[in-house]
């Protein structure tokens, strides 16, 4: 609930460039447009603007492994970072990836850290690293959905920030509500890694194994 009244406006409307000239924004249009889109990409509005549910399950998967807070937003900030990496790159015209390579791949790192939970007792080290180098990956996929609306020239750092800090935002809604709804009161019980890390992680895995099939063989 609490996450859902202190993001709504980001909600609010449809598609923000919808029938929208972006070479004609002005810099709050940008700014807000931008941020509304990153924000969206990560929680969408409806099925076909569903775009992010990849990259919520992996934020998911990073939850349920440790889920207090701290942890889960140190790793998200490293993700925040390496994917503004490649999404700043991508959208400057530096570096350019097929999505036919890299949707699989972004499918993949959720199947990797699904299966890391089940193998794994705690937190390890390396997983900062590890989700470091997913996020660089997640990058080139936030890249997609820039190519296809475009940054306006005048106003291309200013909106490329705003989609980033939208995007985080999303992330750190989801990370809360998890929080809110299972991380705050089974994170100290006995039984959460058999009856929530487990499944949850199982089904996760299931999920991500098979975006990571029908990417490589039927889109």
């Amino acid at each position: 609930m609490l996450t859902g009244v202190l993001f709504l406006p980001l909600l609010a409307g449809a598609h923000p460039f919808s029938n929208v000239d972006i070479s004609s924004l002005s810099r709050p249009q940008a700014v807000w447009g931008y941020l509304q889109l990153g924000f969206q990409h990560i929680i969408p509005l409806s099925a076909d603007m569903a775009w992010g549910l990849d990259h919520i399950l992996f934020i998911v998967s990073l939850f349920v492994l440790e889920p207090r807070l701290k942890p889960v937003l140190l790793q998200a900030t490293a993700f925040t970072v390496a994917h503004s990496i490649t999404l700043g790159l991508a959208a400057a015209g530096l570096i350019s990836v097929d999505a036919g390579v890299v949707e699989p791949l972004i499918a993949l790192s959720i199947l990797f850290v699904a299966l890391e939970n089940l193998i794994t007792d705690r937190l390890r080290p390396w997983r900062l690293a590890v989700v470091f180098g997913f996020g660089l990956l997640h990058g080139l996929g936030f890249a997609g959905i820039l190519r296809d609306i475009g940054l306006p020239r005048h106003l291309f750092y200013e909106a490329l920030v705003s989609f980033n800090v939208g995007v985080e935002l999303g992330q750190v809604s989801i990370i809360l509500l998890c929080w809110l709804i299972i991380g705050w009161w089974t994170a100290p019980k006995p039984w959460y890694k058999q009856r929530v890390l487990m499944p949850m992680s199982v089904c996760i895995a299931l999920v991500a194994a098979w975006w990571t099939v029908e990417r490589v063989f039927f889109v």
